[in-house]
């Protein structure tokens, strides 16, 4: 039940955080929790639930780009829709797996599948003008580095608070039921 119950409130402040973002409410310049939460999604919940998360996280992406944008979606927005299942499935592969050592390497695994396919995306689309060449992909590439960067910290910040959360509740409640015992006990 903790597992849902989190799964579900993380993906909702990540969804909570972007919609506040993109509307000018809150700016947190790229830091966002919205990979860790699919990645601790996937750790938890079963596949079946995927649709979900994707779905809330596209209903807003909609909302910000039809209503407060006033802009069209795009092709190559359809591939990042579809890669929100990529990072649930990265969480699938740390079900009862929650060491550090592997939740630093989904956190680095999903930010860079987003860097490769994102970039990839905006060069094939030919918005912002890269040539289409290996160089022009290599350039599209490069000018991501800081937005990379940006999201790669969060990715391990986020993904470290998320798991770490049922470890304390977890140490929390032993502690309580430690203390109720010794009281009942005396």
């Amino acid at each position: 039940m903790l597992s849902y119950i989190l799964s579900y409130s993380f993906v909702l402040f990540a969804v909570a955080v972007r919609l506040l973002s993109g509307t000018g409410v809150l700016s947190m310049m790229g830091f966002t929790p919205l990979e860790a939460s699919l990645l601790f999604f996937g750790s938890r919940m079963p596949r079946k639930q995927v649709l979900a998360p994707m779905t809330m996280l596209i209903a807003c992406d909609l909302y910000l780009t039809l209503v407060k944008y006033q802009a069209h979606i795009t092709w190559d927005q359809t591939v990042i829709w579809a890669w929100y299942i990529v990072p649930c499935l990265i969480g699938g592969l740390l079900k009862g797996r929650s060491k550090p050592l592997y939740i630093v390497g989904a956190a680095l695994g999903s930010a860079v599948s987003f860097f490769l396919i994102s970039n990839l995306g905006v060069w094939a689309a030919g918005y912002v003008g890269y040539p289409k060449t290996l160089t022009g992909l290599a350039a599209a590439y490069v000018a991501a580095i800081p937005f990379f960067e940006k999201g790669l910290v969060s990715n391990l910040a986020f993904s470290t608070l998320f798991f770490s959360v049922p470890v304390l509740i977890t140490m929390t409640r032993r502690t309580l039921a430690g203390r109720v015992h010794e009281d009942l006990a005396a």
